[in-house]
């Protein structure tokens, strides 16, 4: 579904959720009520779709989340490459799962811009860095999804 129809369908009051889907890690993001600000909040380390599917289950009930925005990754020429197709399948197996609108945000560039602002901004040693990107990708991608929400 496109962002409006997302719009449409997420229900009110409740967070959204934002991934930085990766094989190994995911990075997670939670919206306030108000769908203004993403927020990172923790990386998964992957390991079975079972445990994956119940970290993310109980996220959706703890933190009564609404809807869900996955980072696509578009190559720099706009078209899907594989890690998009796996990003779009990793979605249609939650949806069999957590029945909550989703839709897809361009994710292209995101790690690289948070990495520079981890480096250049926070002045964070690379050490710290690899335990906050994924979360902060998230964040960083759920935050761009949230304000063109707005805007809808």
């Amino acid at each position: 579904m496109d962002l409006r129809e997302f719009k449409q369908q997420v229900q009110t009051k409740k967070a959204i959720l934002g991934f930085d889907y990766g094989a190994k890690r995911l990075g997670v993001a939670i919206s306030d009520l108000m769908h203004t600000i993403a927020t990172p909040q923790k990386t998964i380390f992957r390991t079975s779709w079972e445990e994956d599917l119940a970290i993310i289950k109980n996220l959706v009930i703890e933190r009564e989340i609404g809807g869900i925005i996955y980072g696509l990754p578009l190559q720099m020429n706009g078209e899907e490459g594989t890690i998009a197709a796996e990003v779009r399948a990793f979605a249609a197996k939650i949806a069999e799962e957590i029945p909550l609108p989703y839709t897809f945000w361009d994710e292209r560039l995101s790690s690289k811009a948070m990495e520079n602002f981890l480096i250049k901004e926070v002045d964070m040693s690379r050490n710290k860095r690899k335990n906050v990107l994924d979360s902060s990708s998230a964040g960083y991608i759920l935050q761009g999804a949230l304000d063109a929400l707005s805007y809808l």
